[in-house]
């Protein structure tokens, strides 16, 4: 028998990633955890607060409407942008040039930073100086973002879906990719259709990316902040004040350390818990196709 030795000095080979990820994730996150369960009244001394800040965000009505416009939100956002997405790559071209061109074209918006997209529909959606807002009152149509529940959320919305259905498209586009010409070919032959060839050859193909998809843009739209913040800053009212947004106006804005800290640790969980239903039901689904 051949005895194997085991070099322990590899362990300094991620070292430095384990004080990166020290520095940069776990001590925040126990800070967060310390102030959670604290209260303060200034002068660095802190006083035991246990449960309270946990029971009071769970008895506030506050915190239940955030995250019933935040469930919404999602749930709009994964409802146009995973069909739209999967629709934009199916037509897309499979090869040549104009393939390159859709794919950089495609790749443009992601590119484009999260302060930056509110600023741009900030402005495109003014109705003094802005192209939408002008024309569409000059169409007749009474659209202020500013003023009016529903505009604002349109406006928030189609912001998101102009951002980020590229991301859809992309993953899409490369599941396509990735199926063998064999498949079409047979399906040719057996005269099937294309709805027949996209149910039974290119959507089993695709769900692995569309997982991926789904978890992601669930992810970002749920902890979604910068674009809303800009174009609306929570408003009309509290009409687009998502659960990101209403976080910060309480750590900074009011300056409750205690309750954002516990509030940030409940959106947390949140996040862990749906991503994991998500993820749970896909997977599952994925197995029990492939039986």
């Amino acid at each position: 028998m051949s005895s194997k030795t085991h070099n322990e000095k590899a362990w300094f080979l991620v070292l430095p990633v384990l004080i990166l990820v020290a520095f940069s994730a776990v001590i925040p996150l126990m800070t967060v955890v310390n102030y959670a369960f604290q209260d303060t009244f200034g002068n660095n001394q802190f006083f035991w607060a246990g449960l309270e800040w946990f029971d009071d965000l769970l008895d506030s009505d506050r915190l239940w409407a955030a995250l019933g416009r935040q469930l919404v939100f999602s749930g709009i956002i994964l409802a146009i942008e995973i069909p739209l997405g999967i629709f934009v790559a199916l037509h897309m071209p499979k090869k040549g040039v104009w393939s390159s061109v859709c794919l950089v074209l495609m790749a443009l918006p992601l590119l484009i930073p999260w302060n930056v997209v509110g600023t741009i529909w900030q402005i495109f959606g003014r109705v003094d100086i802005g192209l939408l807002g002008y024309t569409l009152n000059a169409l007749g149509i009474e659209y202020n973002y500013t003023q009016d529940f529903y505009a604002a959320w349109i406006t928030v919305i189609v912001m998101d879906v102009w951002h980020w259905t590229s991301l859809v498209a992309l993953l899409a586009y490369a599941g396509l990719r990735s199926i063998p010409q064999a498949f079409y070919q047979a399906a040719r032959i057996d005269q099937a259709s294309r709805w027949a060839v996209f149910r039974f050859i290119e959507l089993p193909k695709m769900k692995g990316v569309l997982l991926i998809a789904i978890l992601l843009r669930f992810m970002d739209s749920f902890m979604i902040y910068t674009e809303p913040f800009v174009v609306t800053g929570g408003g009309p009212g509290n009409a687009t004040t998502f659960l990101s947004i209403d976080l910060v106006k309480m750590a900074l804005g009011q300056f409750d350390l205690g309750p954002a800290a516990a509030f940030s640790l409940m959106y947390f969980l949140v996040i862990m818990l749906i991503s994991w239903v998500f993820y749970t039901v896909m997977t599952n689904l994925d197995r029990e196709d492939a039986k």
